[in-house]
């Protein structure tokens, strides 16, 4: 089975990303087969300043919102 990498903003709880592995595990399992515990998740919290769209940081104070 599949190793799923996820990168992501850092600042979610453990409990969003318990419920996150939880939904990806049973996805995965629902789509390709196999069972829960051959599922690897790994995650990786990255700061909004090692991480840029279009040229500019995500921690850049001029970025506009997304709505």
């Amino acid at each position: 089975m599949p190793t799923i990498r996820v990168e992501m903003f850092e600042g979610r709880t453990p409990e969003q990303k318990q419920a996150f592995v939880k939904a990806i595990t049973e996805a995965t399992v629902n789509t390709l087969g196999g069972s829960p515990e051959s599922v690897q998740v790994v995650i990786f919290d990255v700061s909004k300043s090692d991480w840029a769209s279009g040229g500019v940081l995500w921690s850049d104070p001029s970025r506009q919102k997304p709505v």
